[in-house]
């Protein structure tokens, strides 16, 4: 059975048991928390809002962390314009524990 969460303005599929990088998310490593299902599909799928309603996917916060560093360089020609930048993306590292359907 596998679902389709919705976290971080991502969508994701995921399946029991399994680890995942998404954006931080505002709770404290150890705490569960419950995605948004958009699908459900395995044994009886679920894809009607009604459905979707009383169907659940949990997961429990195993670490926050920063992603790997990007560089951004700006140029603009023949004006001695350069810019170097960096950024790093703050994630968290979640478990899927369960996933109960409708």
């Amino acid at each position: 059975m596998y679902a389709i969460v919705k976290t971080g303005g991502k969508q994701y599929r995921v399946e029991q048991g399994q680890t995942l990088l998404v954006e931080r998310l505002p709770e404290e490593a150890g705490a569960s928390v419950a995605l948004e299902p958009l699908l459900i599909a395995g044994d009886t799928s679920v894809f009607d809002k009604a459905g979707l309603a009383s169907a659940g996917v949990e997961a429990k916060i195993v670490e926050h962390l920063r992603g790997e560093k990007l560089r951004v360089f700006k140029f603009k020609p023949k004006r001695g314009y350069k810019r170097r930048t960096g950024h790093r993306q703050e994630l968290t590292r979640i478990e899927i524990t369960s996933i109960k359907g409708s």
